[in-house]
């Protein structure tokens, strides 16, 4: 059993993902509050790019003003980009391709903290180091997270120690480890690891629920991140996909609901309170 926790003593906490603007933030907060799941961070797959400076200085303040986390996206990415080789394999889709795919990563990282977000999604190794390298300069915030992407996925704890070395705040791993495996990769790595319990189709699509107890055990700190299985891919998301976006939303906090019910029956002793309100750890945006 791993003895590590967040800063504010907890072993595990709820990632809500795909939260695409601040109509869908607002909405996984209400449908959060009104089921008693009580969030701590949110992410979005979309992009900074694909947001509005009006559109982040909102979310912003929603994270600042209810202490959550808000992590965006950075840059454009070899799935979207010139390139072909991702539709032949999709370990090309989170790439930066050629220095300007960082160049871009970087605009974003620089654009978004303007705006006051303080952690990232990091989908390329040259982002990440380039971007722990900024912050160990001073060029970016110290208390800055670099979150890897699950399409930059950890599978072993030799990449799992690379990645932490580049600067990852916390790493997203392979949706398909063991509790045993997760073990093998918390004794390599100090940061928390980012776990789907329920995993989208194109990341295998697995449901994990019954698992939680044991990848809390083996992993903690771990944030629980609640996909929707048998749901449409909706990035680069947008008002034409805003109404599917919500629906998802919400229903990635019915299913935290969920865990957290089979959870307490499966292992009471796990489970934990709210912690702090505003943790050291947690990169909450400073509007």
């Amino acid at each position: 059993m791993s003895d590590a926790r967040f800063a504010d003593g907890l072993r595990y906490r709820i990632e809500i993902p795909s939260v695409e603007g601040p109509k869908v933030f607002r909405a996984v907060l209400e449908e959060a509050d009104a089921r008693g799941v009580h969030v701590r961070r949110v992410s979005q797959g979309s992009g900074v790019m694909m947001l509005t400076d009006a559109e982040i200085g909102e979310m912003a303040a929603l994270g600042a003003e209810r202490g959550v986390e808000v992590s965006l996206f950075l840059g454009p990415r070899g799935a979207w980009d010139t390139g072909g080789q991702s539709f032949a394999t999709a370990t090309a889709g989170g790439v930066a391709r050629g220095q300007a795919g960082v160049d871009w990563c970087v605009a974003e990282a620089r654009r978004g903290v303007a705006l006051g977000v303080r952690s990232f999604l990091v989908a390329d190794v040259g982002v990440l180091a380039t971007l722990g390298r900024m912050k160990r300069e001073g060029e970016l915030p110290e208390t800055l997270v670099l979150k890897t992407s699950v399409v930059l996925p950890c599978a072993n704890p030799a990449t799992a120690r690379a990645l932490e070395e580049l600067g990852a705040s916390t790493i997203n791993v392979s949706t398909d480890l063991s509790p045993a495996e997760l073990g093998e990769v918390r004794a390599a790595a100090t940061v928390p690891l980012d776990v789907y319990v329920e995993v989208p189709d194109d990341q295998g699509g697995f449901v994990r629920f019954y698992e939680v107890p044991d990848i809390v055990r083996a992993g903690a700190p771990v944030y629980v991140k609640l996909g929707v299985r048998n749901a449409p891919n909706i990035y680069p998301a947008g008002l034409h996909l805003e109404d599917v976006a919500i629906r998802l939303g919400r229903e990635r906090v019915r299913r935290a609901e969920l865990v957290l019910r089979l959870l307490e029956e499966r292992a009471p002793e796990l489970v934990e309170g709210r912690g702090d309100d505003r943790p050291a750890d947690l990169g909450i945006p400073e509007p």
